[in-house]
């Protein structure tokens, strides 16, 4: 199969953000901040080396207290991946805030409608929601991604 950086930024957007609600909802409440403030320091790295380092020493200093959470980073190997795109848009990559928010743009307009008739009513409705999201957001570059659109072209030119 051949390399995919767009599959490899998908594996990385569910892995990221999936393990900081883990790690948020998986500890006591007195360690949560602690917890949560190292494992910033594996995504909010320099550079990967400092992140491998980083994630070694979360997995080290937390591995007795929690290991439901650090054996299935340690077992990832998807985990560091945003480290091999440009580095303006690391931040969007392991966030998910403009997927979290349009899932709540939706939510909040479909409460409005009581009740959907048939399923093909409530796709319509989907559809025309997306449409507008596009239209909206065609000639807006999300953070970092206009800095970095050269690099990005060329690093999936070079890997198709």
């Amino acid at each position: 199969m051949p390399f995919s950086p767009f599959i490899q930024m998908q594996n990385t957007k569910r892995v990221v953000s999936t393990y900081n609600e883990i790690i948020s909802h998986k500890v006591r409440i007195s360690d949560r901040q602690k917890i949560c403030d190292d494992f910033k320091k594996v995504y909010r790295a320099d550079n990967l080396e400092n992140a491998q380092k980083a994630l070694q020493d979360f997995i080290e200093k937390w591995k007795t207290l929690y290991p439901k959470v650090t054996k299935p980073l340690a077992a990832n190997p998807y985990i560091l991946t945003f480290y091999s795109f440009p580095k303006s848009i690391w931040r969007s990559i392991y966030s998910t805030n403009l997927i979290e928010s349009f899932n709540k743009q939706i939510k909040k307009y479909s409460k409005r409608k009581e009740e959907f008739p048939n399923e093909e009513s409530l796709e319509r409705f989907l559809v025309s929601q997306f449409e507008e999201y596009n239209q909206r957001f065609a000639t807006r570059y999300h953070i970092g991604f206009d800095k970095a659109r050269a690099e990005l072209e060329n690093l999936f030119k070079m890997k198709e």
